[in-house]
């Protein structure tokens, strides 16, 4: 007799999680497999360290199979779940289709960028919600510092140091504080010629930072900010994204170079495209994680509405501590579905919230009981290194390093603007040059749609001049990184633009007056014509 198979679709904390669990309950009686596009599992909540050079990539990522070597990897994009037949349609990464017959399915896709519907946003923005988006943004940051230093008009200096942050909620605020502290590092080494500082605004409409938290810790950290010299606007969101700067709702206009988008997520798109019963983009379960009607789909994490039995008449909010809760309990039911122990309903207790400020800055409350300054530094940490399920050596090793020696600000230039669009169904993967297109998803799991208004040719999100990122949106609240590595929570608003390019294959001619390779121009033979082409060289 074969063995049941479980397939897993997603390896964010539910996903991983549920992989986990079931490989120790399983104990070899059942087939485990995990479908996802990247090798390996993310730790979410360290990403803003990434990005201001504090660790290295690695540090944040867990291998997949080195970790879980009763369940087998496999590489792809699950494209289309045919419940009826049981059966998962997928693309593997170098556009090879594939399918996964199932006896136990558990939906963990997780959750991506969410756009609201102004002006720009698509053509203008880069999020934070995987490691290609977190190299660029340090790439970027360190990139405009630099020529900024290099010039001596003053306005151009200004503007290239000056950096929009929107959403004041737990990533907002983290990339914020410590980009801040990553540029003021640059600067001390190498003075602008023109004496301007390097100035980082977040934006909110909120009226405080970290509007989730407790108003102790929202004061801790608007309090840490500020001395930083961070400019916190609340009540105050982006009218308008150009080329050139962003237009606030209040009516300024601000130069700048960089907008960055952490206005919250959205549910997989996969989730919806079952056709079944939804809440908010995601898809409804009961208690026990499964589906109704469906008891051989699962679903959890943020692409899961699980009812929340300690407050009746709502759902669990999107966040890592849920999700990697959930995750146990699934494996959990599952086991329970083969007659292997008892079903249990998902329940929670809040563990409370930690939010890393840089350096030895952190607010937390654990158990409710209210932190800040070093004392919340080092519970933060400790947390995280608890927290992270591989790899707490080297992300220690990372921390002395960088309090006893000088930050390390180089371009590597592995990832380009036109690489980490805004709207992609695979925030977790870079778009390459000339990849595989499978089943309505660009290269590098950016989502095919039609081309983006008011760019030259037709061409979707614009690389701004220099090789700047694309210009954000405000959101209603910012992607919030729970401790335990949750990821942003989802935030209402409308569904995001459908704009980005599907790429370009192999062999294309360029078209008249493209300009010769810049930083954001495809490696290689191949040229892009996705691309807004003023300033490129």
């Amino acid at each position: 007799m074969s063995r049941p198979r479980i397939v897993i679709v997603g390896a964010g904390f539910a996903g991983y999680r549920t992989a986990q669990t079931l490989s120790k309950l399983a104990k070899g009686r059942a087939e485990i497999v995990l479908l996802n596009p990247t090798d390996y599992f993310l730790y979410l909540p360290l990403l803003p360290q990434v990005a201001a050079g504090v660790l290295e990539p690695r540090r944040v990522t867990v291998s997949l199979s080195g970790t879980l070597p009763h369940v087998r990897l496999v590489l792809g994009e699950a494209d289309h779940i045919d419940l009826d037949a049981r059966q998962v349609h997928y693309t593997g990464p170098e556009g090879e289709g594939g399918t996964l017959p199932y006896d136990r399915l558990v939906l963990a896709a997780g959750s991506v960028n969410k756009l609201l519907p102004i002006p720009g946003v698509a053509e203008h923005a880069h999020g934070f919600r995987g490691l290609p988006e977190a190299l660029y943004l340090r790439d970027h940051v360190t990139r405009q510092v630099e020529l900024a230093a290099a010039t001596d008009d003053p306005k151009r200096c200004s503007s290239r140091c000056t950096f929009v942050v929107v959403g004041a909620g737990y990533t907002g605020t983290e990339v914020a504080a410590h980009g801040q502290l990553f540029t003021d590092a640059q600067v001390a080494k190498q003075p602008l010629r023109t004496g301007v500082r390097p100035r980082w605004i977040l934006l909110d409409i909120a009226d405080r930072v970290l509007p989730e938290l407790d108003e102790r810790l929202s004061r801790t950290a608007d309090t840490v900010l500020r001395e930083r010299g961070v400019d916190v606007r609340m009540g105050t969101s982006v009218k308008e994204a150009t080329p050139d700067g962003v237009l606030l709702t209040d009516g300024e206009f601000v130069e700048t170079r960089t907008l960055v988008w952490c206005v919250g997520v959205r549910p997989d798109p996969l989730a919806e495209s079952l056709g079944l019963p939804m809440e908010r983009g995601r898809l409804l379960v009961d208690p026990h994680l499964q589906v109704p009607g469906r008891p051989e789909v699962f679903a959890c994490g943020d692409a899961a509405a699980v009812p929340d039995l300690e407050n009746p008449g709502s759902y669990t909010p999107m966040t890592a501590q849920h999700a990697w809760r959930q995750g146990k309990v699934c494996a959990r039911n599952i086991a329970a579905s083969f007659g292997d122990g008892e079903r249990h309903a998902y329940r929670h207790k809040d563990l409370g919230f930690v939010v890393d400020l840089g350096g030895v800055k952190a607010a937390a409350n654990p158990l409710g009981v209210n932190l800040s300054g070093v004392a919340a530094g080092a519970v933060t940490r400790g947390y995280h290194l608890a927290a992270m399920p591989g790899n707490r050596v080297r992300v220690a090793a990372d921390w002395l390093l960088d309090a006893v020696l000088p930050r390390q600000a180089v371009q590597l230039g592995l990832v380009r603007s036109w690489s980490v669009p805004l709207d992609t169904a695979s925030p977790e993967v870079a778009r390459v040059p000339g990849g595989p297109r499978g089943n309505g998803r660009s290269p590098g799991g950016a989502k095919a749609a039609e081309p983006a208004k008011n760019q030259p040719g037709g061409a979707p999100a614009g690389n701004q001049p220099g090789g700047e990122p694309a210009r954000s949106r405000p959101g209603r609240e910012a992607a919030k990184n729970q401790p335990g590595g949750e990821p942003a929570k989802n935030q209402p608003g409308g569904e995001p633009a459908r704009n980005q390019p599907v790429g370009d294959g192999p062999g294309l001619a360029p078209p008249p007056g493209q300009p010769a390779p810049g930083p954001d121009v495809a490696p290689g033979p191949v040229r892009r014509t996705d691309r807004f082409t003023e300033g490129d060289a």
